[in-house]
């Protein structure tokens, strides 16, 4: 429990690190987006604006999983990370769908070429956000957090729809008036990626609400730590539901028949200290014992 508190704390930092990034590059995106006649560039300065939320979800949602149990949350309150990761995927696709349709709408609207210094500020954001997601997504990858994912993905979102601002400004520049509609489509391929994101967090956040088996392998590394303890004969029925970071599982295990009860208590006791301790994300077990 005190390594996932860890994990959540550092994961929580991050996010309001992340927030904090956001809320200065929104700022600058679209300020500069505005000076400088670039609707690629506005748009993704409302994608971070977005991002700012999004981020500001991730953090109260990492917050509040590191609760402990208590007599309405028995099991905790980890489930507050998938939901975290839910309403910001929801939020990015609700922009993805905003701003597709702002852009769509303004292909045939005559207004000024974008100006060269968008570039370069773009170059910029597409280095700061890329170094940044790849800080979040290995601290993901480490607690296997959905939210995190979440928020990692939103910056690295971030630097691919700067990117993809920086090519259509950049070919409305060189190709002039005839390709200035250029900056509209970078924004259409902006919102593609957007709203691809998205979803890609959404599905297996639901999944994880659902209580889907874990696809990780989880439940052979219970039952192999189960049968190496003394009086254990096999495993039978084996349950692994995920609760934000941390994994609970019901476990069924086999053992000689003529044992008595204080001796099959005995056993459960090991075998869920066992697992405990050769599978540290594993935060309780509960154990039946059935005869052989």
């Amino acid at each position: 429990m005190r390594s996932t508190s860890r994990k959540l704390e550092s994961g929580a930092r991050l996010a309001l690190r992340g927030l904090r990034l956001n809320a200065g590059l929104c700022v600058v995106k679209i300020g500069v987006g505005l000076i400088g006649h670039s609707y690629a560039m506005i748009a993704d300065g409302v994608e971070s604006l977005l991002d700012v939320l999004s981020s500001l979800l991730i953090w109260a949602g990492l917050k509040y999983a590191q609760r402990p149990p208590d007599s309405t949350h028995p099991y905790g309150h980890g489930k507050a990370e998938p939901v975290a990761a839910i309403l910001g995927s929801l939020l990015i696709l609700s922009a993805a769908v905003g701003l597709g349709v702002a852009s769509v709408m303004a292909l045939g609207s005559p207004r000024p070429a974008p100006r060269w210094f968008t570039l370069a500020v773009l170059m910029i954001v597409v280095v700061v956000k890329e170094i940044h997601s790849r800080r979040v997504e290995k601290l993901a990858r480490e607690t296997q957090s959905l939210a995190m994912e979440a928020d990692a993905m939103h910056h690295r979102a971030d630097a691919i729809t700067s990117a993809a601002a920086v090519v259509g400004i950049g070919v409305a520049l060189i190709g002039g008036r005839k390709y200035e509609s250029a900056d509209n489509w970078a924004a259409m391929f902006a919102c593609a990626v957007i709203a691809f994101n998205g979803l890609r967090i959404f599905w297996p956040s639901v999944a994880d609400l659902m209580d889907t088996a874990p696809p990780n392998g989880i439940d052979q590394q219970v039952r192999a730590s189960a049968v190496k303890v003394e009086g254990v004969e096999g495993t039978d029925q084996c349950r692994v539901r995920k609760m934000g970071l941390e994994y609970y599982v019901d476990l069924h295990v086999k053992v000689n028949g003529a044992m008595t009860v204080t001796e099959g208590h005995g056993i459960a006791h090991k075998v869920k200290d066992a697992i405990r301790q050769e599978v540290p994300e594993v935060a309780d077990v509960l154990v039946h014992i059935e005869p052989a």
